[in-house]
């Protein structure tokens, strides 16, 4: 349990409303000092928990302002500590009054997600659930949300709950076999029902870590990486996806130099797309370390929209496919024919003759980026080609990096534990495996983190959290 009583600001700037969270054993003793109720004969102290009480914040018999002040006693609050909120005017100039009192009576500035931090280390969540509040209040989408909700309620948690509930009954039945190593007749643990039990978590854990692939695209946003020629009109198309002018957009070849990347939401998905160097020979040292960045990009990319001008398409095509098509393995490729307007019908059917001689199957569409022309229509292709499922907040779904990780090394181990017992292995050798698999699963709740881990997970929560 802390011992020094912290306090900050939990609301951002420019509200009509503020409001400051003080949490510690001394945070009612230290909001007392400041705060006077309106009903005369009363103390903060006296107040039950969970109420509010109006009265007045004061700097000796100077009046700061009229305020509200939520009171929760321990374990029963955020951080499992006695906690005070403070609701207030949101004048920048109250709040820092506010702020400076507390600090001036016992307080000290909280530092970032110490609030989280604090509900972790009390035992009120556990790690992947304080994850997932920073994730929540980042949420930019309906999918994201569901998906923040359904792990700080849980869901996640109570998966690997399970899951190693079932590692440590399958290890204690190994290990009492080893103590009574004596008896070679005793068997404790059938090994036909071990592994059933091991292709078992093997499964639920493979499920785990392959929805990753989902979940960091719903969490970071589908890569879409734009290629393509010069002056095609790549960053046209990213300032019309985006709805503002983030590319500079010019005639002249070679504009864009480096990648630009920004997000937007799309039919409830987020789209992270990647406007490109065009593609070209040159001898300008900038732009081909550009051009070197676009296949770098191309590599991240989910999506692949190749800018391709309609007036000269059968060209394009055929100068880029060699540099464009190899690096296109496991891809949704769109051939986007911009600068439509300037073609007539039989034109366009002769670049998608062209197209599906050069790119068999490719999947195309005719636009005008600079008039805003089927755009809607492309808009309608991306979130086909995104193809992320319907997110719930009942859905298990890993978005965290380090929680992929942790599951990935659990999965090998339980691999091995199968193996071992596919080649009859002796237990003991088994049971250090099922061990370390208990030890992964065990680091992402936050049962076996330490204080390094911990520092760098809550450096990233914004202050008041």
């Amino acid at each position: 349990m802390n011992q020094d009583t912290i306090c900050a600001i939990a609301t951002a700037q420019g509200g009509a409303i503020g409001s400051i969270r003080v949490s510690g054993a001394d945070a009612i003793r230290i909001t007392s000092r400041i705060f006077t109720p309106a009903k005369s004969g009363k103390t903060l102290a006296d107040c039950k928990p969970y109420t509010l009480t109006f009265g007045k914040i004061h700097d000796g018999e100077e009046i700061i302002d009229e305020v509200l002040v939520s009171l929760f006693r321990a374990p029963h609050s955020y951080t499992g500590e006695d906690s005070t909120e403070i609701t207030c005017h949101g004048s920048s100039y109250i709040l820092q009054q506010v702020l400076q009192l507390l600090i001036k009576h016992g307080c000290r500035l909280a530092g970032p997600g110490e609030y989280t931090q604090r509900a972790f280390l009390n035992g009120k969540m556990d790690l992947s659930q304080a994850e997932a509040v920073a994730d929540l209040i980042a949420s930019s989408s309906a999918a994201t949300h569901r998906l923040a909700m359904s792990q700080m309620r849980g869901g996640f948690s109570k998966e690997l709950t399970e899951l190693r509930n079932q590692l440590l009954h399958f290890t204690s039945l190994i290990e009492l076999e080893l103590d009574f190593s004596d008896h070679e007749e005793l068997e404790f643990a059938d090994r036909t029902e071990l592994c059933r039990l091991a292709d078992h978590i093997e499964g639920v854990i493979s499920r785990l870590v392959h929805s990753f692939s989902v979940g960091n695209a719903i969490k970071n946003g589908v890569p879409v990486a734009i290629i393509g020629e010069t002056n095609a009109g790549k960053s046209t198309l990213l300032n019309v996806l985006l709805n503002e002018d983030k590319a500079i957009v010019s005639d002249i070849h070679g504009t864009t130099r480096d990648v630009i990347e920004d997000t937007t939401s799309i039919g409830g998905i987020t789209f992270r797309f990647i406007d490109t160097a065009g593609i070209r020979e040159t001898n300008d040292t900038i732009e081909s370390l550009g051009i070197e960045r676009t296949f770098q990009k191309l590599e991240q990319a989910e999506i692949v929209l190749w800018m391709i001008d309609a007036t000269d398409a059968t060209s394009q095509m055929n100068q880029l496919s060699g540099q464009i098509l190899p690096r296109l393995e496991r891809k949704h490729l769109i051939l986007v024919f911009n600068k439509a307007d300037l073609l007539g019908t039989a034109h366009s059917d002769e670049v998608l003759s062209a197209a599906s001689s050069i790119i068999p199957d490719a999947e195309c569409i005719f636009i005008s980026a600079k008039k805003r022309q089927n755009t809607d229509v492309l808009q309608k292709k991306l979130i086909a080609a995104a193809n992320l499922p319907t997110i719930t907040q009942n859905d298990v779904i890993v978005t965290n990096a380090r929680h992929y990780e942790a599951l990935t090394h659990a999965l090998e181990a339980i691999g091995r534990v199968q193996q071992g017992l596919a080649n009859n292995l002796s237990g003991d050798f088994v049971a250090q495996d099922i061990r370390e698999c208990i030890f992964h699963l065990s680091d992402i709740a936050g049962e076996v983190t330490n204080d390094m881990v911990l520092q760098n997970i809550f450096q990233h929560f914004c202050i008041g959290k």
